[in-house]
């Protein structure tokens, strides 16, 4: 999925663990790819991903940050045509401020996030939470499809629920002004 979405556009994968949604990407034609973790070994892990898949050039950036810290500072580097967002359920880590967790944070991540975005530009925002509910109220002004089901792995097939993907963008201005 993330392939044919990434062609011609500049590629965002937050939290990039080893790098594979960024290998889609590059594979599907995104003209530069930006992956951003806060660990060197899956960093080093997503660098020979793309290089065992050819992909080794100057348009693939590796940035090691914190997710949170670094999309504060992230305006100046410019729009995204496509993110992937794909946070853990839950970090404590050593380096970060304060704890993480998706449900009670994804409002926020997902409207920093999506400042990020080209305007016609696409979120792809994924967690593997048990339970997860989506604060759509939150989250007005953006149309929000569920694609959990389009993006189910083998992996998922036995435990569905723990899967949760969505297709994010900004709603365009109504031609009054008020929204539907």
């Amino acid at each position: 999925m993330l392939g044919p979405l990434a062609e011609g556009k500049r590629f965002l994968n937050l939290f990039a663990y080893t790098g594979t949604a960024t290998v889609y990407a590059a594979k599907g034609g995104a003209v530069s790819t930006t992956s951003v973790d806060m660990s060197n070994t899956y960093l080093e892990w997503a660098r020979r991903n793309m290089a065992l898949n050819g992909l080794s050039d100057r348009r693939h950036e590796f940035v090691r940050a914190d997710c949170l810290e670094w999309l504060d500072q992230a305006a100046k580097r410019g729009r995204y045509g496509l993110i992937f967002l794909d946070p853990p359920s839950f970090s404590t880590s050593k380096r970060m401020e304060a704890s993480f967790d998706v449900q009670r944070d994804h409002v926020a991540l997902i409207r920093k996030t999506v400042a990020l975005l080209e305007p016609a530009g696409i979120l792809i925002f994924s967690n593997n939470r048990r339970g997860f509910k989506m604060d759509r109220q939150s989250l007005s002004g953006l149309a929000i499809d569920d694609i959990s089901g389009e993006t189910l792995t083998k992996d998922f097939e036995r435990n569905p629920g723990i899967h949760n993907c969505w297709k994010i963008r900004r709603r365009p201005p109504h031609p009054k002004g008020n929204p539907p």
